[in-house]
């Protein structure tokens, strides 16, 4: 059990730090009045990332147009995992194109990318952002570590605690994944 304990504690530990900072506060709510700015000229949101950031990638967007807290307009919201898009990519253009080849097709000025990198590292995600940045689009990026070169290329950076492992990133992003809804939601509805 003390095992257990221990793993709730250092969660507990990266999150109190993660608040203590206020810039982070701050972060969080700059990347909410990106994507309200977004939602309601009727642009979409684009996120992507990585194994489990896929899948808080593709998180966001579900809660964004399906269902969060309450019924309301669905808003305009995809994550980059349809599997037989990924797939195709990559095998003629490479895992380092899987993300920038959809922005390229499917991003248009005014649209913004949630880029989710917990080492900030991660080409593809990278290659997205820059493909973003040349539509025109703002890009939120969700980092851990030092930021790495995604937060050169963010609009906002919100960046986890840094810590060992990236779990403890993972577990910040769906806390702040989660605020930014509730943000938009509170705004627009």
């Amino acid at each position: 059990m003390s095992t257990i304990r221990a793993q709730f504690q250092e969660a507990q530990a990266v999150l109190e730090a993660f608040l203590k900072d206020e810039s982070n506060i701050k972060s969080i709510e700059l990347a909410g009045e990106i994507m309200l700015e977004a939602f309601r000229s009727q642009k979409k949101l684009i996120s992507c990332g990585n194994g489990g950031s896929m899948c808080d990638a593709m998180h966001l967007s579900e809660e964004l147009s399906g269902r969060y807290r309450g019924d309301r307009a669905p808003l305009a919201a995809m994550a980059i995992s349809d599997p037989s898009y990924l797939t195709c990519t990559i095998n003629d253009y490479g895992a380092d194109k899987v993300f920038s080849r959809f922005v390229e097709g499917m991003g248009f000025e005014g649209d913004v990318l949630v880029a989710i990198s917990t080492s900030g590292n991660s080409a593809n995600v990278i290659n997205a952002a820059k493909a973003a940045k040349s539509k025109g689009m703002k890009v939120i990026a969700l980092t851990g570590k030092t930021g790495g070169e995604l937060a050169t290329l963010a609009d906002v950076e919100i960046r986890a605690p840094r810590s060992d492992y990236a779990d403890r990133a993972q577990e910040i992003h769906i806390k702040v994944i989660h605020s930014l809804i509730h943000y938009v939601e509170s705004k627009l509805f």
